[in-house]
């Protein structure tokens, strides 16, 4: 995922949060709010609870893959931030995706 894809300041993630509608599983939260920008932008959350930061940063990998193979960035609605439960860790890869790919289409039908 590119950089100009990502949201990354404090106040961003904040504003999409507070002002955002919201969709949960077992894997993750979703908060999600109309683009604000050309493009769709992505932010991605965990909880220290998660691991150390070498484990969080590799989920946070995972999780930006993962919404660059689900979302075509031009053409997606929403400006998202994703926040990961602490299921993530369980499941694989491939449900973690096929879980994330769910929500961003369930939040398009909506």
């Amino acid at each position: 995922m590119k950089k100009k894809n990502r949201v990354r300041k404090s106040q961003e993630f904040q504003k999409l949060i507070h002002s955002a509608s919201k969709k949960a599983n077992a894997s993750f939260v979703l908060y999600y709010a109309p683009k604000s920008e050309e493009e769709a932008r992505i932010g991605v959350s965990l909880s220290r609870k998660m691991g150390k930061a070498v484990e969080r940063n590799l989920y946070k990998r995972q999780i930006r893959m993962m919404c660059h193979e689900i979302i075509d960035f031009e053409t997606y609605p929403y400006d998202c931030i994703v926040i990961a439960r602490f299921g993530y860790k369980e499941r694989s890869y491939a449900i973690n995706k096929n879980n994330l790919e769910k929500l961003m289409l369930n939040a398009i039908i909506q």
